[in-house]
């Protein structure tokens, strides 16, 4: 039986690195004396990191600070154009397709609808495709700049073979995805760095790794943060790090059964959450109670409904499906923090947040419902694409830079 392995001189210097710039990225700037004990590093170790982090340009100055009777302290941050991410949203009705700078800064945009709202596979790799080369070019940064591409995807994630001659693998049942190899199919196109790393999870998922990170999530280590979409999904936080389950499918929340032979839902099955609370659910429910809409996509057509005034009826009966869900995830998992996002649950939340927290304490165990809060996400409607490219962008912070100074290839998949 092998043993544990042993951390070698290169492990410890990386794990320093990732150490500095983890600290620089959430918390900077920062000087090299405040370095020191919020790292727990020693001044002699701070001093070698930052000097090989300023060399490979992953660092830069950020001003100065006044000290006690000494010399002003260089202020240090993440250099932010020292490397560059690509977020991609394979949404419901839409590819949307957004680059960054290192610290998530948006240098361009493109958004392309999915022909006839269809997901077909060769359609959508083609959109990713054009889109990732129309923001390289827009932005003009060249393809081999990038750290990494992170894709969110409707459906399950099977990262059992990524960095293999397949990768990841996409389950999307809701819209007729069978083991579609996601990732394979975009390397075949030839038009990405064959060393490139492609990062494939559930936008649920992306999401809840963005508003962890930078939104209203961030703070907490045990938190549950949905995404309501056309769709119904989430992503379970336990101790601070996202819960994928034995194979990757954990937070189908908008599957678990609300009412036993209810509503038909997209995946088949009845009575599932998302059947009443996902936006193509609720606007067919409108449309059965007698309303109608005159706009050409969801969000228009979910904003039409907000301001109808005899749709009163059906969002209170909505907010108490959505509260009945919200309390089957306090029940289940104890979470400090739940977080209500995606683009519908956003538009809702004003109308519906105060109802649903109603609903939910209703339906609740007592005790872990007062241990919770319930709160809009902050990070708007282009949270999934900020969380995919966060995927690259936590392991680029855990291999302390490796991904820019060597440019080696780096094992892709889910997160």
């Amino acid at each position: 039986m092998a043993g544990p392995r042993r951390r070698t001189v290169r492990d410890l210097r990386r794990n320093n690195r990732a150490t500095v710039l983890r600290k620089l990225y959430f918390d900077g700037p920062l000087s090299r004396q405040e370095l020191g004990p919020l790292t727990a590093l020693s001044s002699g170790s701070i001093s070698n990191v930052v000097s090989e982090l300023v060399a490979d340009g992953l660092l830069e100055e950020a001003g100065s600070v006044d000290s006690d009777g000494g010399r002003p302290r260089t202020l240090l941050r993440v250099a932010p154009h020292c490397g560059h991410l690509a977020g991609v949203d394979i949404g419901e009705t839409r590819v949307r397709v957004e680059l960054f700078d290192l610290t998530l800064n948006e240098l361009a945009r493109v958004d392309a609808p999915l022909p006839d709202g269809h997901h077909d596979a060769q359609d959508v790799v083609r959109i990713v495709a054009a889109g990732l080369a129309q923001v390289l070019d827009e932005a003009k940064v060249a393809p081999d700049a990038l750290i990494g591409v992170g894709i969110g995807v409707p459906g399950i994630v099977d990262a059992s073979d990524a960095g293999g001659t397949v990768g990841a693998v996409v389950h999307g049942q809701a819209i007729g995805w069978d083991a579609v190899p996601l990732e394979a199919m975009l390397r075949d196109r030839g038009e990405l760095p064959p060393e490139l790393p492609l990062f494939v999870d559930n936008g649920a998922k992306t999401l809840g790794l963005a508003e962890m990170w930078f939104g209203a999530g961030r703070g907490a280590r045990t938190a549950v943060v949905t995404l309501i979409g056309s769709g119904v999904g989430a992503c379970v936080i336990a101790d601070g790090v996202p819960y994928q389950g034995s194979s990757g499918s954990a937070g189908e929340w908008g599957h678990t059964t609300l009412q036993v032979g209810g509503r038909r839902c997209r995946c088949g099955a009845r009575g599932c959450l998302e059947a009443y609370v996902g936006a193509e659910a609720l606007l067919e429910r409108w449309r059965e109670s007698g309303g109608h809409w005159t706009s050409t996509d969801e969000e228009g057509a979910l904003a039409e409904l907000l301001a109808d005034p005899g749709a009163g009826e059906l969002l209170d009966e909505t907010a108490e499906f959505l509260g009945a869900g919200i309390a089957d995830l306090v029940n289940l998992f104890n979470p400090e923090r739940i977080v209500v996002g995606g683009w519908a649950g956003l538009l809702l939340g004003p109308r519906l947040l105060e109802p649903v927290r109603r609903a939910a304490a209703a339906y609740a165990l007592r005790h872990p419902y007062a241990q919770t809060t319930i709160e809009l996400g902050r990070l708007g409607p282009d949270a999934v694409t900020v969380g995919a490219a966060t995927l690259p962008l936590a392991r680029f912070l855990d291999e302390g830079g490796a991904a820019i100074t060597s440019r080696e290839p780096i094992v892709s998949g889910a997160s």
